[in-house]
């Protein structure tokens, strides 16, 4: 084996390593910063929280490509199953996870295979991602989150519709729960997000691509 195939195996090591290490501290910081949650009482019920978790998981996106946000995205959340547990048996952190890969990988493909990665590219695949994002939020909550977690806490789905006609008034089942509570509220926490992503890569860009 020559000189030349050594040092390029060891360089791809050393990729690979780094690779694996900003995986890990972008999926730690993402599940620290789910943490920090909030409501916002002027689009949904408090039971649906705002968070910037999404932010570390979709600069490693930007800087590493899909499949290491989806990593990213899994960290996160196995990190806060395990520090806090689980009031659904972990339906709702599986839930989460797959609203944050409908959001990142749209805007990782996007982004990442094109030529000249601009911010153009990060803008349209960040927007594709939101979208993406809402639409899957609307069917999971509908079919899936509200109804667990109405067994889990002993509560009809209609108790969830009635918390949402006190935030807007033309919410009268599930499905104008899902058109005017949780897709404003996914879009808003989408908009919100991209614009702080596109604020803050290019100035950590380089310390994660090693340029």
């Amino acid at each position: 084996m020559s000189e030349q195939v050594i040092r390029r195996q060891q360089e791809m090591n050393r990729s690979k390593l780094r690779t694996l290490v900003q995986v890990g501290m972008l999926g730690a910081a993402a599940g620290v910063l789910m943490n920090f949650e909030f409501p916002i009482p002027v689009l949904a019920p408090p039971f649906y929280q705002m968070d910037f978790s999404e932010i570390p998981v979709l600069v490693g996106t930007f800087a590493m490509g899909p499949v290491a946000g989806m990593l990213i995205e899994l960290i996160k959340i196995l990190l806060h199953f395990v520090l806090h547990g689980s009031t659904t048996a972990g339906v709702g952190e599986f839930a989460n996870f797959v609203m944050g890969c409908a959001f990142l990988i749209p805007a990782g493909m996007i982004y990442r295979y094109h030529h000249r990665k601009t911010r153009t590219h990060a803008l349209v695949g960040m927007a594709a991602g939101t979208i993406c994002m809402t639409v899957v939020a609307c069917f999971v909550n509908v079919f899936v989150m509200l109804p667990l977690y109405g067994k889990a806490f002993g509560m009809p789905v209609e108790a969830f519709v009635e918390m949402g006609t006190a935030v807007q008034g033309v919410v009268h089942n599930l499905f104008t729960f899902a058109v005017f509570i949780i897709a404003p509220f996914n879009l808003f926490k989408g908009i919100v997000i991209s614009v702080i992503v596109t604020l803050i890569y290019k100035r950590i860009r380089v310390v994660l691509r090693g340029d």
